[in-house]
Order: structure tokens, then C-alpha cells, then sequence
């Protein structure tokens, strides 16, 4: 054998033998990709604090739950994304077929009623609230009630994000359907409330536009109006008398992702107990764990009258309920 030769076979040897020492790129060199409905607040909490705790990195796609949805499945040949954080339960049950069943490691601590589908995993119980510029309502004359917000008189003065890009408002959709009716009665009651929206493109922009008093009213999540109570704006908090919506938004390890095991440790992660009581204390969420309290402040979920939402395909199907949201608005 030649020189040449010999000392290719020996590079060749060398360079198999390093290959076969560093391996595939684990879970620790590659990035956790998640797509996410969070708004950015929560977002640039939890982010930095995840990469620390793990040794991990995480790509952040932030989008409405809408898009999100969309997104997840125009790439479902061949995903982008490892996990979906914080859209709704229904929204994730529709992408059951292309999200990849996982027991987190603390599946036991998750509250049982909120477990809904195998392929998804609770993340938080969220709760669906009023919110009220008391600078331009007074607190004792506010809407309380589903049925008020049906009066003629919170024309133009209740913010509501778009069903048909938002999460949260479908679900306040799916919850006015629930507690009056999914024929004719609940959808009266939801055209009534529906005349009086001025439409925003996110349940985030809600609060604000409370707080900034472009409307007196909103329709949003309790802990996206809680921030503007706590950051001092005139916001006061009304859970509605009739029936409060309480439904978990989900977390979901997507099919085929491309750093499945980092998907995994990000699920861990998140449902941990530490993770959980963060979202609690510092970012108003309530935990979907039976060993976290709730936040400070806000009544226990025991003291309200709540009502569990029924499931999309229930109402008849999302092309269906699109088609009568849009009639609803004018849309």
C-alpha cells in the first residue's frame, strides 16, 4: 500500500472514529422551537428563565392563536416547530392529528377535570373575565353579567379580539353558547352582545384599549387585565355573575418536530411545580396543578359560578361558527 493511500484510509478512520464520539446533535445543542399565542410580557419572563434553568435554547414564535393553528399545520409534512404553548384546548384538539401524545413527568398533579385530550397537555386554567375603565364606568353601574352586555346602551364600548384569529374570544363565543343555548337563544344572546364589539386583532390589545379608554369595556383573559390593575391603571376586574368561562389552554409536543427530546424537557419544564407557581405569582395565571394555590387577590374558582365550555365540534363545527361569528359582526 502507498503512502497516499495509507494516510487517506488513516484520516478516513480518524475522522469516522470523532463522528462516532460526538454523535447526532442531541437535545442540548439543538434549539427547542415553540410557537405561541403568549403575549410578549410573559413571553420575556419565562424564556430566559427556562434557558437557565435547562441549558437549553428556545426559538420563540410569537402569533395569534389563529395563526399559530395555521401555521402548525401548513407544516405538517414537515414541521418547524417542537412544541405549541398556550392556545386553547379546542384549538389543540383540532390539531390532534398532527401533535405527538406526551405524559409529562408530573402528569399526576394535573387537576383531572381540565385533562381533555390525549394529545395535549393542560398548561393553565384560564379564566375569562370583564374588564372596566372604572374612570369611565363607576364599578357599581358596570355590566355584571353576560345578559347585561346584551344592552344597547355598550354600543362601541366592549373590546373583543376576533374569533376567527383569537383563542380567547372563541372560547368567550363557545362560552356564551354554552350557558344559553347553542340553537336560537344563545345565538340572539351572543348577535346582541356582538352589535355592541369593537373588534381588536389580539385578546392582548383588549386590555389596553380598557386601560387607554378607546373603549370603557372588555371582553379578555383575567390575568391579561389583571397586569393593568397591578401596573395601576383604572382597571377593575368583573367576573361575570351568570357564568364565569373557565377553560385550560393547552401545551403539545408537535409530530416529527425537529428536536422532539428538547420538546419534551420544554413540557417538563413548564408544568414543573417552580414553573408553575411563577406563573402564579409573577405573571397571574392560575396554575392547572392541585398543588399550587391561585393568585393573591383573586377570588378561588369555588366562589364563582363557573361554566366548562362545550368543545367546537359540539357547536356544530369551526366552519360553521365562523360563518355564523361573521354574520354576528358584520364581518
Amino acid at each position: 500500500m502507498n503512502f497516499r493511500k495509507r494516510t487517506f484510509l488513516t484520516l478516513a478512520a480518524t475522522l469516522v472514529a470523532s463522528v462516532s464520539l460526538i454523535g447526532p446533535a442531541s437535545a442540548q445543542d439543538k434549539p427547542v422551537v415553540v410557537y405561541t399565542a403568549h403575549i410578549s410580557s410573559i413571553v420575556d419572563k419565562l424564556i430566559p428563565v427556562f434557558e437557565k434553568e435547562t441549558g437549553l435554547k428556545a426559538e420563540v414564535v410569537k402569533l395569534s392563536s389563529g395563526d399559530v393553528a395555521k401555521r402548525a399545520k401548513a407544516e405538517s409534512g414537515r414541521p418547524a416547530a417542537d412544541v405549541i404553548l398556550s392556545i386553547s384546548g379546542s384549538a389543540l384538539t383540532e390539531l390532534a392529528p398532527i401533535l405527538q401524545p406526551y405524559a409529562p413527568k408530573d402528569a399526576d398533579k394535573i387537576n383531572k377535570t381540565f385533562v381533555i385530550d390525549p394529545s395535549w397537555t393542560p398548561y393553565t386554567s384560564v379564566v375569562y373575565v370583564l374588564a372596566v375603565n372604572t374612570g369611565m364606568v363607576p364599578l357599581a353601574k358596570a355590566p355584571k353579567s353576560w345578559a347585561d352586555l346584551t344592552d344597547t346602551k355598550w354600543q362601541g364600548q366592549i373590546a373583543s379580539a376576533r374569533a376567527d384569529n383569537s383563542g380567547s374570544a372563541m372560547q368567550q363565543l363557545q362560552g356564551v353558547l354554552t350557558l344559553f343555548g347553542d340553537k336560537d337563544k344563545g345565538w340572539d344572546t351572543y348577535n346582541k352582545i356582538a352589535r355592541n364589539f369593537v373588534l381588536t386583532d389580539s385578546s392582548g390589545a383588549v386590555s389596553r384599549y380598557v386601560a387607554d379608554g378607546e373603549t370603557s369595556l372588555g371582553l379578555t383573559l383575567e390575568d391579561n387585565a389583571l397586569q393593568y390593575v397591578q401596573g395601576g391603571a383604572p382597571v377593575s376586574i368583573v367576573h361575570m355573575s351568570d357564568g364565569v368561562i373557565v377553560s385550560p389552554d393547552g401545551i403539545a409536543l408537535v409530530k416529527g418536530g425537529p428536536n422532539p427530546d428538547g420538546g419534551k424537557r420544554f413540557i417538563d419544564w413548564a408544568l414543573s411545580k417552580t414553573t408553575q407557581e411563577m406563573l402564579v405569582k409573577e405573571l397571574g395565571r392560575r396554575s392547572v396543578r392541585t398543588d399550587v394555590a391561585g393568585p393573591k387577590g383573586l377570588p378561588n374558582l369555588s366562589e364563582l359560578k363557573t361554566v366548562s365550555v362545550k368543545s367546537i365540534a359540539e357547536l356544530g363545527g369551526q366552519e360553521a361558527l365562523m360563518a355564523k361569528w361573521r354574520a354576528a359582526t358584520g364581518q
